[in-house]
């Protein structure tokens, strides 16, 4: 190996380690080996996956693909099938649909085709983090400007960030944390007024007051992000899509860097759960009024105060620090997501809507330890 390659890869590598990624953290596994019991005792609420969808029908479901598909062969048919099937959930024509190895791949594929060293992408904080490690790994500058004290969009601050190198504009609605939908009159503002592609991200759209895919052909330059992660309960499975105008759409199709990049199988499943659509909608309609009452129940804990949710998850801030709320609640076995800090509010926590036995036991916990 001569002195050069060691340099040129030393250097890479060391580059290569400073790049941010996603963590996921701490999983039910290790948790209940922390505090000694079953995984299946561990009430996990921290990745807003939706347990609403009927279990035992998705397995029905997914045998029934099993018996159909073959595994030895390139599912070359699948998507324009799944598409076909998509388009009638959706209600845009198939040429405007893209798919993708969940909504994170679509992100990384934008980010990869749109943003060059030294352009800037352009959203808000707090949000969701995939866009802003993508660009940072493009070598491209992330602006974030903070959301205003109501949870809403700073309009204002986003239009005097607009520029000729921001080619990116990332809106997460509802968004992740906050479980806040943003006003459509500010979407569509910034989106009109944008000089690049706007990415609206709706991975919770089924849970929310309206969206913006009936609207796809007023904007030119937006694409829209979907999920069956979340209210088609399908995370492990990874499949998501993008909505956007036909020119868009071919090129994010054409030019992603490899070939299949959702697996027949998922995509096959995916289409069976389209065909059971009221599966997916009876969930959601239990989920939504599962979360009315999840609300209710914080709001009635002293020094708990949870806010209007648009999503399948709850933000909720308390008044002792989150670092000790959050390690009374894993030695009961019980996982949230531990934001911290979020604008004025001190310890913030981002909870998915369980079962209603996953929720009772929460609030139980909650109680005790604000009483403490």
């Amino acid at each position: 190996m001569s002195s050069s390659y060691r340099t040129w890869l030393k250097n890479k590598v060391a580059k290569l380690a400073a790049i941010n990624c996603y963590s996921a953290g701490a999983t039910p596994e290790t948790v209940a080996k922390q505090i000694g019991v079953s995984p299946d005792k561990i009430v996990k609420l921290n990745f807003n996956e939706s347990l609403f969808v009927d279990r035992a029908k998705q397995a029905e479901l997914m045998k029934e693909v099993a018996d159909e598909f073959d595994l030895r062969l390139y599912p070359e048919d699948e998507v324009p099938k799944f598409l076909a099937k998509l388009s009638g959930y959706i209600g845009a024509p198939a040429n405007f649909l893209v798919v993708g190895n969940g909504g994170d791949e679509i992100i990384d594929r934008i980010v990869r085709l749109f943003v060059e060293k030294g352009e800037a992408t352009l959203s808000f904080a707090p949000t969701f983090s995939i866009p802003r490690l993508c660009v940072k790994r493009q070598e491209g500058e992330y602006i974030s400007v903070p959301l205003l004290s109501d949870l809403q969009l700073d309009v204002k601050g986003l239009l005097s960030n607009f520029s000729d190198k921001t080619r990116l504009l990332y809106l997460c609605s509802p968004n992740n944390p906050t479980s806040s939908q943003f006003k459509m009159e500010d979407i569509e503002t910034l989106a009109k007024a944008f000089p690049g592609i706007v990415i609206l991200d709706e991975a919770y759209d089924e849970f929310a007051d309206y969206s913006f895919v009936p609207r796809i052909r007023e904007f030119q330059n937006m694409i829209i992000l979907r999920t069956f992660s979340k209210a088609f309960g399908l995370a492990a499975l990874r499949l998501g899509y993008a909505v956007a105008n036909p020119e868009l759409a071919k090129i994010l199709t054409e030019k992603a860097p490899l070939p299949y990049p959702v697996s027949g199988f998922t995509l096959r499943v995916g289409g069976k759960m389209l065909d059971n659509i009221d599966l997916v909608r009876n969930s959601v309609r239990e989920l939504v009024a599962e979360r009315g009452k999840l609300i209710k129940a914080f709001n009635q804990i002293k020094g708990v105060e949870a806010f209007d949710s648009q999503a399948d998850f709850i933000l909720v801030n308390t008044q002792k620090p989150a670092d000790e709320v959050n390690e009374k609640l894993l030695k009961r076995g019980i996982m949230l997501k531990k934001w911290g800090k979020i604008l004025q509010y001190e310890n913030c926590f981002r909870v998915t809507v369980g079962l209603p036995e996953m929720n009772a036991k929460l609030i139980q916990a909650l109680k005790q330890i604000q009483e403490e």
